[in-house]
């Protein structure tokens, strides 16, 4: 039997969003503000409405805590407050100026994502409150995100009815049409299934492997083949990284010059992505294909960034495949990722003085 506790009729315009801790209700609105709520007697707290943006608010969010309150807006801000006194802790503007649509804490509250009506998505260090990664999809406004209960991962859900599961670092693990006429709300199961995909997704530091990221990489190289092979001589990431051409050919029997030739090309390119990853520049800031930082980033078909010079050269010598995927490319258009641009730029008037 359901029955009715409490109605709350404070705000002006209609609610967009709700959101409870373990004490308190928040609740925002098109009338620019957000109200505080005591769960034990529905009262609005004396700090309450909690007012800074200037225009509609879309979206609310608790801390794990419950001591600190994110909201964001039309206005392009992300807004955290402390639920306590109602002090506003941080304006976090989104890069690119568009309104912010939806925002959440990671489990742990050390990160906070926000998404934008451009496609926009970011990562926030909840701590410093500084941008930690951006990245964007290829159509529609974000609207809906959820994290996994380990926060390794998190999905946002586009207008467009697009999906996408990004990891912990920002890298887009996957994404699908999953729903014709647009997403409201995505959510992750107490044990979620998706997780499968990080266990898919070799560690980022090639020396970390295990053998079985290994026969993940030598499958996604083409080496298919070689797997038996290395697995039988143990081959992890740390021993990859040490192959030479006269391991390759005395230890490992591999007899074939092509493939001996083949397999060093790839580790060299390993090292190198070693190399840029310890020099300190984010990963996302570097082009899959010339491994340098990018200047001019484009976004491809495939939803990933590339420096502009070399994806067109890559697509310019007939090849219709994603660099990264190895898939067709839907498209050979290429859209500028000016939110990655600035970020890049802010990252470089940073370490560059």
């Amino acid at each position: 039997m359901v029955k009715l506790i409490h109605t709350l009729a404070d705000h002006d315009d209609d609610v967009n969003c709700c959101a409870f801790s373990s004490s308190l209700l928040a609740t925002c609105s098109l009338d620019k503000t957000i109200r505080l709520y005591s769960l034990s007697d529905f009262s609005e707290l004396p700090h309450s409405p909690l007012k800074f943006h200037t225009y509609a608010v879309h979206c609310c969010c608790f801390s794990a805590s419950g001591h600190i309150l994110a909201s964001c807006s039309t206005d392009g801000t992300t807004v955290l407050w402390d639920t306590q006194n109602g002090q506003t802790l941080a304006v976090m503007e989104q890069p690119s100026g568009s309104p912010v649509r939806v925002c959440q804490f990671s489990p742990d509250s050390t990160c906070l994502v926000s998404g934008a009506a451009d496609g926009t998505v970011v990562l926030w260090n909840a701590q410093s409150y500084k941008l930690y990664r951006c990245a964007s999809v290829k159509d529609g406004s974000l609207v809906a995100c959820a994290f996994s209960p380990n926060g390794n991962l998190f999905v946002t859900g586009s207008s467009c009815g697009d999906l996408t599961v990004w990891d912990d670092k920002m890298r887009c693990l996957h994404s699908e049409k999953a729903h014709d006429l647009g997403i409201t709300c995505c959510d992750f199961s107490p044990q979620p299934v998706s997780a499968r995909i990080a266990e898919d997704q070799p560690k980022q530091f090639t020396e970390d492997w295990s053998e079985d990221d290994v026969s993940k990489w030598l499958c996604a190289q083409g080496l298919k083949d070689l797997v038996g092979i290395f697995k039988t001589n143990n081959i992890d990431g740390r021993e990859l990284l040490n192959l030479t051409k006269e391991s390759l050919a005395d230890d490992l029997k591999i007899e074939s010059l092509g493939l001996r030739s083949k397999v060093l090309r790839e580790i060299e390119e390993l090292r190198t992505k070693m190399k840029t990853l310890s020099s300190g520049i984010p990963d996302e800031f570097i082009c899959p294909i010339t491994r340098e930082l990018m200047k001019d980033p484009v976004i491809a078909s495939d939803g990933y960034s590339y420096e502009k010079e070399a994806m067109e050269n890559w697509i310019s010598k007939k090849k219709r495949t994603s660099p990264m995927t190895n898939l067709v490319l839907p498209s050979v258009v290429l859209i500028p990722n000016r939110t990655l641009k600035m970020a890049i730029d802010r990252w470089l008037e940073t370490h560059q003085k």
